[in-house]
């Protein structure tokens, strides 16, 4: 049997690492090569469609198939289409002595391999550590199941008789989301039309589909409201997502003994509704349960019952979070934490509140906006010069960074204190304040109960924090930080 090695003057070696080159960055805009790649392995299966070397160009169409989803050139995705159409129809009912072939277990975690498959198919002295024989990969009935695999990857759910599996672009969603999540959003990713995109996907998804979007959303959810986000109408789109798709959960009902607890990781959660979002998707996680002989059946994962209350707790936190980071904020409890029983500042709480430590991160928000309302309210020069730099401390801390109703109260703060007119010199002889953790923080407490704490290693004087050209300093300082993250309109805006 001649090999295919030399038919034609091909050099299977060399097309074989292209294919593969091709599979695996796929992810390419306006790439000529791959295109001729594509174009010349589609001609050559569709001259000879049922020859000899079918199998060939079959798995050659197979390997660049997730191009084909992606940017190819004009025609080439058809023209590779009817190739393996043509070959599906001109072998798969040839007769063959075979049980079984290898294509009716392949999945898409071994087209990492079939480059290599190929080759050793080429060359008979080649090692072969395959389960299933040459013979069976080179039968007709095969190279029709590989031309079949390469169109359910062009079109997903077009064919039957191939192993299920995830869609290109459901795969490319989840490794997207899958670093969003993580932190480490893709350099091209923008995250707000990132997030509000699955809202979208939610609104118009099929009813089969419905649940593991509402999964999608309830993942990214996580992300939106914790302060990674600073546009409301992500959350606004979000939440009307979720309102929308609520009816037709309503009426749930199941005979389930239970409900299994859904993934609470971000990444997991959202790689999880991504793929039950697809019928393919679905397969996979049913095959792979039943394979496994663990996990919960599907029908229980999507009850509707457990989606209604998935949906309710969705919107919950989409709406109470909403209010926190971007209504009106009530900082009337922050009472209790900051101030003594006599109504008097409580110094040794702030101070402790304002050391640049990560479990300070949860109090900077509402102690930020807090300070500088109460800044505004008292005429205490002690008081104003604490809470001043309290404030300002406090938005160092927030992370990811303050919210839009914290930056509003905060700005609005800063700006009047910026503004105020101020002498021409400073009326005492010694220098401001350091703003260095320990040294101001001792400072600071020292400055406003000297009776109660010892100075710090460098004191200074009562005048010098409460210089009003001090205060404007702390103030721009405060401004540059904050003034833009938000635009001034939603600076501006009541809500």
């Amino acid at each position: 049997m001649k090999t295919v090695m030399d038919m034609d003057g091909v050099k299977l070696d060399e097309l074989s690492e292209i294919w593969d080159d091709i599979r695996e960055n796929y992810e390419t805009s306006d790439n000529s090569d791959y295109d001729r790649a594509v174009l010349d392995c589609a001609a050559r299966l569709a001259s000879s469609p049922g020859g000899e070397s079918a199998y060939v160009w079959a798995i050659g169409l197979a390997l660049m198939a997730p191009y084909l989803t992606w940017l190819p050139g004009a025609g080439v995705a058809e023209q590779a289409v009817a190739a393996l159409e043509a070959a599906d129809r001109a072998l798969r009912d040839r007769a063959c002595p075979h049980d079984s072939h290898p294509y009716l277990s392949h999945d898409d975690e071994e087209d990492e391999y079939l480059a290599g498959i190929l080759l050793a198919l080429a060359d008979e002295s080649a090692d072969w550590n395959e389960d299933s024989p040459r013979s069976e990969w080179r039968c007709p009935h095969n190279a029709a199941g590989f031309a079949r695999i390469g169109l359910d990857i062009i079109h997903p759910g077009s064919v039957a008789d191939v192993p299920p599996r995830l869609p290109v672009e459901a795969k490319d969603s989840i490794s997207t989301l899958s670093a969003l999540l993580h932190g480490y959003p893709k350099p091209w990713t923008d995250i707000d039309d990132e997030i509000s995109s699955q809202a979208s996907e939610l609104s118009g998804a099929a009813p089969a589909d419905r649940a593991g979007r509402l999964m999608v959303v309830r993942a990214v959810t996580w992300y939106a409201v914790s302060g990674m986000v600073r546009s409301k109408s992500v959350l606004d789109h979000l939440a009307e997502a979720v309102e929308g798709v609520r009816p037709h959960f309503a009426d749930g009902h199941c005979a389930h003994d239970g409900h299994p607890a859904l993934p609470d990781s971000g990444p997991d959660a959202a790689a999880l509704g991504i793929k039950l979002s697809s019928p393919g998707g679905r397969e996979v996680f049913e095959r792979s349960r039943i394979a496994s002989g663990r996990n919960t059946p599907l029908d229980a994962v999507v009850c509707p019952v457990l989606m209604a209350e998935v949906a309710d707790r969705t919107l919950a936190l989409l709406r109470t979070r909403r209010d926190e980071l971007f209504g009106e904020r009530d900082t009337s409890h922050a009472d209790a934490a900051y101030l003594r029983a006599d109504g008097r500042l409580n110094i040794e709480r702030l101070v402790e509140r304002t050391d640049s430590k990560s479990w300070n991160e949860e109090y900077a928000d509402d102690l930020g906006l807090w300070a500088a309302r109460r800044h505004g309210q008292s005429d205490d020069d002690r008081d104003r010069a604490v809470l001043l730099l309290v404030a300002h401390q406090a938005t160092k801390n927030s992370y990811p960074s303050p919210p839009l109703s914290v930056v509003r109260g905060v700005l609005a703060t800063m700006r009047a204190v910026a503004a105020a007119p101020l002498p021409a010199e400073c009326v005492h002889e010694d220098e401001h304040p350091v703003l260095r953790r320990a040294e101001f923080r001792a400072g600071m407490a020292h400055f406003w109960a000297p009776e109660e704490f010892p100075p710090g290693e460098e004191p200074r004087s009562a005048e010098s924090w409460t210089c009003p050209r001090f205060a404007a300093s702390v103030a721009e300082e405060c401004i540059g930080d904050l003034a833009g993250l938000y635009e001034e309109d939603e600076i501006a805006d009541a809500r």
